[in-house]
């Protein structure tokens, strides 16, 4: 047994060993003012088996999924993991090089890359997917970007609906490049398309919108890609890729640009992270597409192989020449998401999307015969999101639902004023109808004036 020696002989011997007669003496270069006056409050010194059983004790005081019901969505999403995920990801054949650049060491990332711009491709049927990046804000800030670049052009127009966060990463973006971003208003929930037809002109560089968005509310999509297009900008769109088991893909409603959050498809929630960009578009702006593509080819004895076919970051070319400076991808995550999407399947994804609609409908249709609980947007459609008006305040229930060990919705009020008072709840397929009705229950006991 290991033992973390904290004696007073053993600091004696270290300071002999330094060349000091004591700590006083290690410390004399610094000013008396400085120095710490007293002493630190440090634990005895702990084995092994003492050591695992503190943290443990201390990691107990965590929230987690496994311990609490969780309905937070707002861009991070309690779906499934199947077990076969993390068991099939820590394979030595995908423990390869980093960063594949010598194809003959590296197959195993890059057919594990070349499956994944595959399945992307297939999910939201875009010609071309690059190697993910970041994640969904950063991938929503390079395809505005990339936007502006095609078209020489400097407005952003992106709709207020679309997730703040990922405004904020463009704004950011938009702020050193000298683009001028300007959002359109919503109207009960959803993008204003009469207002947006006014906003866009012959400056416009893209139209940035969200499907579903982030109040889990369904766009106009066909009508804000066309509104797009009349003006000759280019269309954006972010996608749940979880709704895209029952929704229309946005190929089919004729975007240019599609790219998301990926953390949904077989990736943990984490502490919000880490999390994976999936970016896909039409292969007529491929060489303005951020990252690097993956191909298959054949070696000169006819055997399948992979290699980097395009590589389009300052890491890679003359900097004047890149369309992006990322410069490295998610492949651990985009690898889950592979294994993921073939796990279950068309089939399986759209029994997951499905019960996610159905249990989300379920649960608002609970929640709102509460007293006091309405819908925010009563004429919207959803998905697996829902926006309540609640007669008592966010923080308030959100306390209260966590002393039963619910982690509550999002207080809306903090990225949009104007609904102060309004929580955006999420409903997976992982919950169970045990689990909403404790929901319903807990949350009828605040709003009541109860205890959850």
């Amino acid at each position: 047994m290991a033992y973390i020696s904290n004696t007073n002989e053993d600091r004696a011997e270290m300071l002999s060993a330094m060349g000091f007669t004591s700590f006083d003496a290690l410390l004399a270069p610094l000013p008396p003012a400085i120095r710490y006056q007293g002493e630190l409050n440090i634990p005895t010194a702990l084995d092994e088996g003492g050591v695992l059983r503190r943290l443990q004790q201390l990691a107990a005081k965590n929230v987690d999924l496994e311990s609490h019901l969780c309905f937070l969505g707002a861009g991070i999403y309690d779906h499934f993991r199947p077990v076969v995920v993390g068991m099939l990801a820590v394979r030595g054949e995908f423990a390869t090089a980093y960063t594949p650049y010598q194809p003959e060491v590296s197959q195993g990332t890059l057919q594990a890359i070349y499956e994944y711009q595959t399945l992307i491709c297939g999910l939201t049927n875009m010609d071309i997917s690059n190697a993910s990046m970041y994640d969904g804000a950063t991938g929503l800030a390079e395809a505005a970007l990339m936007a502006t670049s095609i078209l020489n052009r400097g407005d952003i127009v992106v709709s207020g609906a679309v997730n703040p966060l990922y405004r904020q990463v463009i704004q950011t973006y938009a702020n050193v490049t000298g683009y001028r971003v300007v959002e359109v208003p919503t109207a009960e929930g959803v993008t204003d398309t009469e207002r947006l037809s006014e906003i866009v002109n012959s400056q416009t560089a893209c139209v940035v919108f969200q499907q579903p968005n982030f109040f889990g509310n369904l766009e106009d999509v066909e009508t804000l890609t066309e509104t797009a297009h009349k003006a000759g900008a280019l269309a954006i769109s972010a996608v749940d890729p979880i709704s895209l088991g029952l929704l229309k893909p946005p190929g089919d409603y004729g975007v240019d640009i599609v790219l998301g959050e990926g953390q949904s498809l077989g990736n943990a929630m984490g502490f919000g992270g880490p999390l994976l960009g999936f970016f896909a578009c039409n292969k007529r702006f491929v060489r303005s597409f951020p990252g690097r593509i993956v191909g298959a080819t054949q070696d000169s004895q006819g055997r399948r192989g992979y290699t980097m076919t395009l590589r389009t970051r300052e890491q890679d070319i003359r900097r004047e020449k890149a369309t992006s400076n990322i410069c490295t991808n998610q492949a651990l995550l985009a690898l889950c998401a592979t294994i993921y999407l073939c796990e279950l399947g068309k089939t399986g994804l759209r029994h997951v999307a499905d019960l996610s609609l159905q249990k989300a409908h379920y649960a608002f249709q609970q929640l709102c015969a509460i007293e006091g609980v309405k819908p925010l947007f009563p004429n919207a459609k959803f998905f697996k999101e829902f926006a309540l008006s609640l007669p008592v305040s966010p923080s308030e229930l959100n306390t209260s639902l966590l002393q039963s060990k619910i982690v509550g919705g999002l207080d809306l009020g903090a990225y949009y004023p104007e609904f102060a008072g309004s929580s955006l709840f999420c409903v997976t397929e992982t919950k169970t109808k045990a689990g909403i009705d404790a929901l319903v229950s807990a949350t009828e006991g605040v709003v009541k004036g109860g205890k959850a």
